[in-house]
C-alpha cells in the first residue's frame, strides 16, 4: 500500500473499513448501553423490577410514631409506642446537629440531587485501589431512601444491585418532593439510636435528658457518630468506642470548616456525660395515670357475655363510661381521614392531659415520705410479733393458708402454668421453689432469693396508697397515685381499686339534712337508734366511745366526731334511699345498697368518685365530672378531640356552703384536727376522716375552695391491718398523706394556690357559730387518740 492510497482527493487521511466498523460498533454498544440503562431505570422507576413506592407514599411515609403525654404546664409525662419515635422539626434541631452530620455523612448534601457523582467515583477509585478510607458513597438521600423503604434479604448480588439502583430512584424522587431541610430531618427523625431511641428527639431525651435543640456539640457529634452503626457505637456499651468515632464527627466538622480546630481539641478531651433515661413505661412520673389513660383510650365497647357473672356492676360501670366519657374507648369510636380508627401506639398523637407535673411530684413524693419514713415502719414494728405476719391475729393458721392459696390461683405466674396443663401440685412445687428475684423496699430495689410463695407473702405485707386531688370548678384533675410503686404495685388505687368507704360517705347524710332544712347548729339526742329492718329482727347504731352520750348535741359536733347515734337520728329523718340517690347526684356509680347501715361506710367506692363528689361542695352544689384529658392532636398539630366539661346542679349554693361549714368542723373540732397542730395547717380547709371494721381501709377527704384530694391507704387483703384505732384510723394512716400533699403544694409558689375562705353564698344569713372550742388550738398531748366511727 502506497501513501497516495492513506490519502484522500482533498489531501485529508482517508479512514479504513475496519476503522469506521469499529467506530459503528463503539457507538451502537455505547448506545445500547445508554438505553439499557435507561430503560431499566424506567422500569426500577416504574417497579418492573420489584417495590417502588408510590408518589402518594413517598408525600406520606408510614412512619410508627409514638403518642406523647403532656402535663398541663407541658411537661413529658410519657409514651406510647410502638416504637419510641417522635417527630421534631427542623427549626428545632440544633445547628451543631445538622453542621454535624453533614460535615460525616454527606458534606455536598447541598449540591447534589440525591446522588453524589464525585462521592461515587471515589468509591470506585477505592475499590480499585484497595483504599479502605476511601469512603461510602451513599447520600443522606439515598440513606433516607433505604431506612423509609427497607431493603428485604437479597437473593443473589445482581438482587443487590438492583435493590441500590432502586434506592437511587428513590433518593432522587425524595429530592423532588422535598426541601433539602426537610430531607435531613426526615432522617434524624427516621434514625434508630438504639435503646429505645427512634429519631432525634428521643435520642436527646435517652442518652442526654434534653431536647434536640439544646443538643451541644459534642452531644450532637456523639449521636451523629452512632448514626454509621449505632449498634457497634453504643454509648451503654461501648463507650470508649463511641466517644473515638464522637471525635472522628469533630475533626470532620473541622475539616469542613463548621467548627474551629482549637474549640474541637478542647472538646475531644471531655468524656461522653450520658445522663441515661431508660425508656420503661414503669418508670417515671405519673405511672398510674399513664396507664389509665392508655387503658380508657383503648377500651373496647363493653359486652356483656365476656364479663363473668360476678362483674356485673363492672360492666354497668363500664358501660356507663362507653356512653358518657368520650374519652373512655375514644381509639374505637373515632376514625382518621383515612378511615381508620386511630392508634395511640403508631399514629403520633399528643395527649394534653390536666395533670400539673408539679402537683404530680409532691403528691408521690407525700406518699412515698408517709409510707415510706413512717406507717409501713409502725405496721412492721406491730406485725413482727405476730404468729402470721403481716396478717392479723384474728386469722387461725388455716384461713392463713387458705388466703395464700386463693393468691396464688388469682396469680399470671399460675394462669401461665395453668395453660401449659401441668397439674395443682407441680405448681404447688413451682410455687414454693426459691428464684433470684428483685424486690421492692422503700430504700430500693434489692435482689434476693425468695419462692414465689415467699414473695407474695412478702408483698401482702406493704400498705398501699390511693390518692386524686382536683379542681372542683373546672374538674380537671392535677395529681392521681395509684399506689407507692406501679413496677411492683401495678393495680390502680384510684380508679380500679373500691375499698369500704367508712364514714367519709356520711356528708352524703349531712346533704340531704341540710338541703331539707336542717342546719350545722341544730342539736339533737346522742343516743342509740335502733331500725325496724322489716323482716322481724332490728339494728342499732353504736358509738366508737361513750363521749357526750345522752346529750343534746349539734350535727357539727356529731359529724366532726363522726358520731354514729347523730348520724343514725339524721337517717330516720330521710330514709336511707334518700342517701342513695343523693350519691348518685354528685357521681358515685358503685352500688350502695339503701340500708340503715349504709352510713357505716360498708360501701365499696373509688377514690375517683369520692374526690368527685366532694368537688360538688366548693364548687357551689354543682357536680362536675373528673376530667383527665384537656385535648388530643394528631401528629400534625391538628385538634381532634377537646374535653368538655360535664356538669349538672345537685343542691343549692346555700346547701353547699352548710356542708363546706361541716367538713370544716372536722378539722376545727374533731377527727382532722392534726392537720392544724401537726401540720400547721390553718387556712380554711374542711376534712373528713374514714375508718373501716379492723382498721383495714383509712380515709381522707381534703376540701379547699379551689382544690378538693382525697387518700385511701390500707393493705392488699382486709385481713392485713393495724390492731388498734390510734395507728388504724384514717386520721393516722390517711390524712398525713393529703398534708404532706398540701404543704408542698403551699409553699411552691409558681402554684398561686388560693388559701381564702370559701365563699358564701350572697344572702346567706345563717347563724354558723354553734359555740364550740376548736380543738386546732389543742396540743398533741391531748388529741394522741382521736376518736374515729367504726363498726
Amino acid at each position: 500500500m502506497t501513501e497516495s492510497d492513506l490519502i484522500n482527493k482533498d489531501g485529508k487521511p482517508r479512514e479504513s473499513k475496519s476503522f469506521k466498523k469499529y467506530i459503528i460498533a463503539f457507538w451502537a454498544i455505547f448506545s445500547t448501553i445508554v438505553l439499557a440503562v435507561f430503560l431499566l431505570f424506567i422500569g426500577i422507576s416504574n417497579g418492573i423490577f420489584g417495590f417502588m413506592p408510590s408518589f402518594e407514599e413517598l408525600e406520606n411515609p408510614k412512619n410508627s410514631l409514638a403518642t406523647e403525654i403532656y402535663s398541663a404546664d407541658k411537661v413529658l409525662l410519657g409514651k406510647f409506642y410502638y416504637q419510641n419515635r417522635s417527630f421534631v422539626k427542623y427549626e428545632d434541631l440544633s445547628p451543631d446537629m445538622v453542621h454535624a452530620l453533614v460535615a460525616t455523612e454527606d458534606v455536598r448534601f447541598y449540591d447534589h440531587s440525591g446522588i453524589d457523582l464525585i462521592g461515587l467515583f471515589r468509591v470506585a477509585k477505592g475499590l480499585i485501589t484497595a483504599n479502605k478510607n476511601a469512603g461510602g458513597g451513599s447520600t443522606l438521600s439515598q440513606q433516607l431512601a433505604k431506612n423509609l423503604f427497607p431493603r428485604e434479604r437479597f437473593k443473589n448480588k445482581l438482587d443487590m444491585v438492583f435493590r441500590k439502583f432502586r434506592e437511587w430512584v428513590i433518593a432522587v424522587k425524595l429530592e423532588r418532593s422535598y426541601t433539602k431541610e426537610e430531607i435531613l430531618t426526615m432522617y434524624l427523625n427516621k434514625y434508630d439510636f438504639l435503646n429505645l431511641a427512634v429519631g432525634v428527639k428521643s435520642a436527646a431525651r435517652v442518652y442526654f435528658n434534653t431536647t434536640p435543640d439544646s443538643l451541644s456539640i459534642e452531644q450532637s457529634a456523639m449521636l451523629v457518630g452512632m448514626a454509621k452503626n449505632s449498634s457497634y457505637y453504643n454509648p451503654l456499651r461501648r463507650p470508649e468506642l463511641t466517644r473515638d468515632r464522637r471525635n472522628t464527627v469533630l475533626s470532620q466538622m473541622v475539616k469542613y470548616d463548621f467548627l474551629d480546630q482549637q474549640v474541637s481539641d478542647s472538646l475531644k478531651q471531655l468524656p461522653l456525660s450520658i445522663d441515661y433515661q431508660k425508656v420503661d413505661h414503669k418508670r417515671g412520673i405519673a405511672t398510674y395515670f399513664r396507664e389509665y389513660l392508655r387503658t380508657s383510650l383503648t377500651a373496647k365497647k363493653p359486652v356483656k357475655s365476656r364479663y363473668p357473672s360476678w362483674q356485673k356492676q363492672r360492666y354497668i360501670e363500664d358501660s356507663l363510661e362507653w356512653q358518657n366519657n368520650p374519652f373512655y374507648g375514644w381509639c374505637h369510636k373515632n376514625k382518621k381521614t383515612d378511615g381508620e380508627f386511630y392508634n395511640i401506639y403508631s399514629d403520633g398523637l399528643k395527649i394534653y392531659t390536666t395533670i400539673d407535673s408539679r402537683m404530680q411530684k409532691y403528691a408521690e413524693q407525700a406518699v412515698k415520705e408517709h409510707l415510706g419514713l413512717d406507717l409501713q415502719s409502725a405496721f412492721n414494728n406491730e406485725k413482727k410479733y405476730h404468729k402470721n405476719p403481716p396478717f392479723s391475729d384474728d386469722l387461725s393458721d388455716e384461713q392463713v393458708k387458705d388466703n395464700l392459696f386463693r393468691s396464688m390461683k388469682r396469680s399470671e405466674r399460675y394462669r401461665v402454668l395453668k395453660d401449659k396443663d401441668l397439674s395443682l401440685d407441680s405448681i404447688k412445687k413451682i410455687f414454693a421453689t426459691p428464684t433470684k428475684i428483685r424486690i421492692f423496699t422503700w430504700k430500693g430495689e434489692r435482689d434476693t432469693i425468695l419462692s414465689p410463695n415467699d414473695s407474695m407473702l412478702y408483698y401482702k405485707g406493704f400498705l398501699r396508697a390511693g390518692f386524686m386531688s382536683m379542681v372542683p370548678q373546672t374538674g380537671e384533675v392535677r395529681a392521681y397515685v395509684g399506689g407507692p410503686n406501679y413496677k411492683h404495685f401495678m393495680y390502680d388505687m384510684v380508679n380500679n381499686g373500691k375499698r369500704q368507704v367508712g364514714s367519709i360517705i356520711k356528708p352524703f347524710l349531712y346533704t340531704v339534712a341540710m338541703q331539707e332544712g336542717l342546719t350545722p347548729c341544730d342539736k339533737v339526742p346522742n343516743i342509740p337508734q335502733t331500725f325496724d329492718l322489716g323482716n322481724g329482727t332490728t339494728w342499732t347504731s353504736r358509738n366508737s366511745t361513750s363521749k357526750r352520750t345522752g346529750e343534746m348535741v349539734t350535727l357539727k359536733w356529731g359529724l366532726a366526731n363522726s358520731v354514729n347515734n347523730i348520724s343514725g337520728w339524721v337517717l330516720k329523718q330521710f330514709k336511707p334511699q334518700a342517701i342513695v340517690n343523693m350519691a348518685k347526684k354528685m357521681g358515685v356509680i358503685s352500688r350502695i345498697d339503701p340500708v340503715p347501715s349504709i352510713f357505716l361506710g360498708t360501701s365499696e367506692i373509688t377514690v375517683r368518685e369520692m374526690v368527685g363528689a366532694y368537688s360538688t361542695f366548693p364548687n357551689k352544689g354543682v357536680y362536675i365530672k373528673p376530667r383527665f384529658i384537656s385535648r388530643i392532636e394528631d401528629s400534625k398539630g391538628t385538634e381532634v378531640a377537646h374535653s368538655i366539661p360535664q356538669k349538672h346542679e345537685v343542691m343549692s349554693a346555700k346547701t353547699a356552703y352548710l356542708m363546706t361549714n361541716l367538713l370544716e368542723g372536722v378539722v376545727k373540732q374533731g377527727t382532722g384536727g392534726r392537720l392544724g397542730w401537726k401540720y400547721n395547717l390553718h387556712n380554711p380547709i374542711g376534712g373528713k376522716t374514714g375508718t373501716t371494721q379492723n382498721h383495714s381501709d383509712g380515709w381522707f377527704m381534703g376540701v379547699t375552695p379551689n382544690l378538693v384530694s382525697g387518700v385511701w391507704v390500707g393493705a392488699e387483703d382486709r385481713a392485713i391491718h393495724f390492731e388498734g384505732i390510734r395507728l388504724g384510723q384514717g386520721a393516722n394512716m390517711a390524712l398525713p398523706i393529703w398534708a404532706l400533699y398540701m404543704q408542698k403544694v403551699y409553699a411552691d409558689k409558681s402554684l398561686n394556690m388560693f388559701q381564702g375562705d370559701f365563699e358564701k353564698p350572697k344572702g346567706f344569713n345563717i347563724d354558723l357559730d354553734c359555740n364550740t372550742p376548736s380543738t386546732n388550738t389543742r396540743k398533741k398531748g391531748l388529741i394522741e387518740n382521736e376518736e374515729e366511727d367504726f363498726f
